[in-house]
């Protein structure tokens, strides 16, 4: 089951407040600017910071290339 369109247009980073981008073929939310990785377990996203993964410049350049080859979308604009 895909999330809600209407939920990922409310969805913020709970670290700096700003969107993030939705990538279900790896079931997460990420946010670039932090470059840290929020799980979507059972559909349900998982956004407590201490939950979050920050990843590592090489797994940061292969999640900007997928969502930049997929055209994937922030969930809202800033």
């Amino acid at each position: 089951m895909a999330l809600d369109p209407a939920l990922l247009e409310l969805l913020a980073c709970p670290i700096d407040k700003g969107p993030l981008v939705h990538v279900e073929s790896e079931s997460i939310l990420y946010n670039p600017r932090q470059q840290r990785r929020y799980e979507i377990r059972d559909d349900i996203p998982v956004m407590l910071p201490e939950e979050s993964t920050v990843v590592d410049a090489a797994e940061h350049a292969r999640l900007t290339e997928l969502i930049e080859r997929e055209g994937l979308r922030p969930t809202f604009d800033t």
